[in-house]
């Protein structure tokens, strides 16, 4: 039986992308990946023939196609019930499925004004006051998280679920633009960097020879 084939995006800067991609390489689910470049002259064709919203990522598993990073992630936790992609918890699940359910649709300001750019270094860069608003949103997040389910490890409910993954771009934007965190999140952030996974997807993002100008404009 065929494994499931994951198509992204540009490493550095698609955040979706990096969403499913990092919940089967921290838990060790096999896929095959297919990476195209953004922004070309043929890369929505290229989509297409993958994704029928013609965007990325998109999950092929045999003759099924997934096509939202958040989707893929649930279709990935009912395929692997014993990867513990939610926690086992009640409280603690739907807790972890709201996080992941609001960074999924918000945060339109720090997207806009501090997009991912895993090779870039902007110190002080995109602080509009609803990105600010926003950084508070996410470490208040970060910080209630881990008051409350730190047993277990260093992740937001202790040890790696869907939600880390769903934050995972917003620590690399954190370290991109040098962002100042309390305590908690600082640790936090330093954990996600530090996993294997996430070195091995920023080692390839700079080595990608491609550079999109709507996503440089600190450059």
């Amino acid at each position: 039986m065929p494994i499931p084939r994951l198509i992204i995006g540009n490493k550095n800067y698609s955040s979706w992308s990096l969403r499913p991609w990092l919940v089967m390489k921290q838990t060790g689910i096999l896929f095959e990946e297919l990476r195209i470049a953004l922004y070309t002259n043929s890369a929505k064709q290229e989509i297409l023939r993958h994704s029928p919203s013609g965007k990325v990522p998109a999950l092929e598993d045999g003759e099924l196609v997934i096509w939202d990073s958040l989707a893929i992630c649930e279709y990935l936790a009912e395929c692997h019930p014993g990867k513990g992609l939610w926690p086992e918890d009640p409280t603690a699940r739907s807790i972890a499925r709201s996080i992941s359910a609001e960074m999924h649709s918000g945060f339109a300001n720090l997207r806009s004004n501090m997009s991912m750019n895993c090779r870039g270094s902007f110190p002080g860069k995109g602080r509009t006051p609803g990105v600010v608003a926003e950084i508070e949103r996410v470490t208040s997040i970060w910080n209630e998280c881990r008051r409350r389910f730190d047993a277990g490890g260093p992740m937001l409910f202790g040890r790696f679920t869907i939600a880390d993954a769903m934050y995972a771009p917003i620590v690399l934007r954190f370290i991109t633009y040098a962002v100042e965190t309390d305590p908690v999140a600082t640790a936090y952030v330093r954990t996600i960097a530090a996993l294997p996974a996430v070195q091995e997807w920023c080692d390839s993002a700079r080595a990608e020879p491609e550079s999109i100008p709507q996503f440089e404009k600190y450059s």
